[in-house]
């Protein structure tokens, strides 16, 4: 009886098929955290994207010598600089301060260009993760001084 009891202890008779019901049970746990870590990735990503493309948007603006051309030229560097980065919008916005163009000479002025980037999210189907995710980012840039005024 105890050599019967030590040789199964000894083969693992009693322990077969204990690995698939463990991974049966483990495997969707690491599915889950597999795709949240892409989530979060791709919002990661998104945000450097945005920073970077509101930072060319305000030093394009900042470069202008009218208001409208720096509108117009931080439109064209955050469309630009986002279309580089390879990143989809579902929807994308510019919003440019450049109340600072009008500083008198001598004195510094600054412009600001604030961009918003949806993300759709939807391809990741994980429960309980909103289907977009809006990325904000402002950035500023110094106008010079001592630049010539229109």
């Amino acid at each position: 009886m105890f050599r019967r009891w030590l040789r199964g202890r000894l083969h693992g008779s009693g322990e077969r098929g204990s690995m698939s019901v463990e991974l049966v049970l483990i495997a969707p746990a690491l599915v889950l955290v597999i795709l949240l870590l892409v989530a979060g990735a791709r919002v990661a990503l998104a945000g450097n994207a945005v920073e970077s493309a509101a930072v060319a948007a305000a030093r394009d603006a900042s470069l202008s010598r009218t208001t409208a051309g720096a509108q117009a030229s931080a439109q064209l560097a955050a469309q630009t600089s986002v279309a580089q980065s390879g990143l989809a919008c579902a929807d994308f916005s510019v919003v440019v301060d450049d109340s600072g163009l009008n500083a008198p000479l001598g004195e510094v002025g600054t412009v600001s260009a604030t961009l918003s980037c949806t993300l759709d999210l939807t391809d990741i189907a994980l429960p309980g993760l909103p289907g977009t995710k809006t990325v904000t980012t402002t950035a500023s840039s110094p106008v010079d001084a001592f630049r010539g005024r229109p």
